[in-house]
């Protein structure tokens, strides 16, 4: 196992609505594995070993999860919530090296933290108001809740985070060699390049990207979002803003876990040099071209004028 892994339960919930058929429920880090089936009450599978191998926990998953869409209606008239309105329930744990276990329960109102539960106890967050320290009050008058709760976090998440992590090793633990190449974005204005590094379908998620002068790395160097792409893969944009005159002798050093150690590295006067070296070839080959038709041409004439019969006595 890494140096930890995190398994969330999502709950999106909007009023007098219950959860959706396409609600992305439970995630392992950064990928969904589940989803929900709202018609029969189920839990779908996403994956072959998203079971784990304790498929019995998950038929206590998904009666929490309707414990929680009942709750969730009841609580409408109970605190007077008003309409229209959304609440996001996110329930989970985390595990570290040496088996160490974090649990978390949070509720989220309106897009802001409503409560949170944390050490076996209910903490209002300031933005609920008086809903939040309601909605904890119960919670702390009801110990068979404060229990179930804190059983899922610190139980039965961890369970079936384990079983995950074991059943699907090969998929999660799988090394994918990055594909990489560079190019130019809108110039950021006159006399100036936006150069970029591509990186693209590396599996896992940790590299490191640097636009570098020989050995030196640039802190100029931007660096987008991470984006997850089809396959499980994943899609890096590293970007560096630069005078067109001092392009040369850049390029983009690339680090990932599956290149054993061997760093790739994209030159970009190497991609300037071939742009150039094109331009040369044509400037070239177009005179010669031109001239060789001339050659043809007039030496055509010339064979013509001397096979011609003389008509003149």
């Amino acid at each position: 196992m890494s140096a930890s892994a995190m398994l969330c339960l999502l709950l999106p919930l909007q009023a007098a609505l219950s959860l959706g058929s396409d609600s992305q429920v439970v995630w392992l880090d950064d990928l969904q594995t589940h989803g929900w089936n709202s018609s029969s009450g189920k839990i779908i599978f996403l994956y072959p070993w998203a079971r784990g191998n304790e498929s019995k926990e998950w038929t206590t998953m998904e009666r929490f999860i309707k414990v929680i869409i009942v709750t969730f209606h009841m609580d409408l008239f109970v605190f007077q919530f008003e309409y229209p309105f959304e609440m996001q329930f996110l329930k989970g744990c985390r595990l570290y090296s040496g088996n160490a276990v974090e649990g978390f329960f949070r509720i989220a109102y309106q897009g802001s933290d409503f409560l949170s539960f944390q050490n076996d106890s209910c903490s209002p967050s300031p933005m609920g108001g008086k809903k939040a320290q309601s909605v904890c009050q119960q919670i702390r008058q009801h110990p068979r809740m404060k229990d179930l709760i804190h059983k899922h976090i610190y139980d039965i998440c961890p369970r079936i985070l384990l079983g995950i992590l074991d059943a699907g090793k090969a998929h999660l633990q799988r090394q994918e060699r990055p594909e990489c190449w560079l190019s130019t974005a809108p110039s950021p204005g006159p006399g100036h390049l936006q150069l970029v590094c591509h990186i693209s379908g590396f599996h896992p998620k940790p590299v490191w990207v640097m636009w570098m002068r020989g050995e030196k790395e640039l802190p100029e160097t931007q660096r987008g979002d991470l984006l997850p792409n089809a396959d499980d893969t994943w899609y890096l944009r590293v970007t560096l803003d630069v005078a067109v005159k001092e392009a040369n002798g850049l390029s983009c050093r690339v680090k990932h876990s599956s290149l054993g150690g061997q760093d790739i590295v994209l030159h970009w006067e190497s991609t300037e040099h071939h742009s150039s070296l094109g331009v040369i070839l044509v400037a070239v080959m177009v005179p010669l071209t031109v001239l060789a038709g001339l050659v043809f041409w007039f030496g055509k004439r010339w064979m013509s004028s001397e096979a011609a019969p003389n008509v003149y006595p």
